[in-house]
């Protein structure tokens, strides 16, 4: 005899309690359950939530929620010929606790890359402003399948959580064509692993050896690429 209706409401509600109390549910930062936590440095008579002290709501100024100059062109004289400029708490602490925050993206001129990186904690919607990029995200094992798209101004992608992405600026080679996004994420701080950099570019670093036969590559080749992160 199979268990009573009761019963297995029982059940059916502790594994509902379960998947919502495991961490894999979580798609970006936790809701808040206030109004909202502007971010201070100052623990005196501030109230601690979901890792920093908050102002008291009371002192909270329309400051707190607001940031100028994501209008600004950056330098990016660099490697990959990009500049990524992040709006997070760190630049507006009202953004604590809401789960979001945002950044522009430039590139230089054609051949410029954000290099394959991920984000740990948030999903990314990206939108071109300027110029043509050929963007892309990899799936995870076993299928690593790589599914990418060419972007003009106005167009939209969404890049899944902690996946590895890229964007690369294609546009014109004579023109020396410019290229600007912005992009959405859905954590107030959602940090970035640059995979070239982790890998070759650990401190101290990885033993070469593992990433010889990580990569099939030669030792040499190896302690060629460190050498250059």
């Amino acid at each position: 005899m199979g268990p009573s209706k009761g019963a297995s409401l029982q059940i059916f509600v502790a594994i509902f309690i379960l998947a919502l109390a495991s961490p894999l549910t979580f798609a970006s930062d936790p809701s808040p359950l206030q109004d909202f936590c502007v971010a201070i440095n100052d623990p005196k008579g501030s109230v601690f939530v979901n890792g920093k002290f908050c102002k008291d709501t009371k002192l909270a100024k329309a400051d707190d929620f607001y940031f100028s100059g994501l209008h600004i062109r950056k330098t990016t004289s660099n490697t990959f010929g990009s500049i990524v400029t992040p709006l997070n708490v760190a630049q507006m602490p009202g953004l604590h606790t809401l789960g979001i925050s945002m950044v522009r993206i430039e590139y230089a001129s054609n051949g410029s890359l954000n290099p394959p990186h991920t984000h740990p904690r948030a999903s990314e919607i990206l939108v071109v402003l300027e110029g043509i990029l050929h963007i892309g995200f990899v799936t995870s094992n076993p299928d690593n399948r790589l599914i990418y798209k060419v972007l003009y101004p106005g167009d939209v992608f969404v890049f899944p959580v902690d996946l590895i992405h890229f964007q690369y600026n294609i546009g014109n080679v004579e023109k020396n064509t410019y290229a600007v996004a912005f992009a959405g994420l859905s954590s107030e701080n959602p940090w970035v692993i640059t995979i070239a950099n982790a890998v070759f570019g650990s401190n101290p670093s990885i033993n070469a050896d593992i990433l010889a036969k990580a990569f099939n590559l030669d030792r040499k080749m190896v302690k060629n690429l460190q050498s250059k992160f």
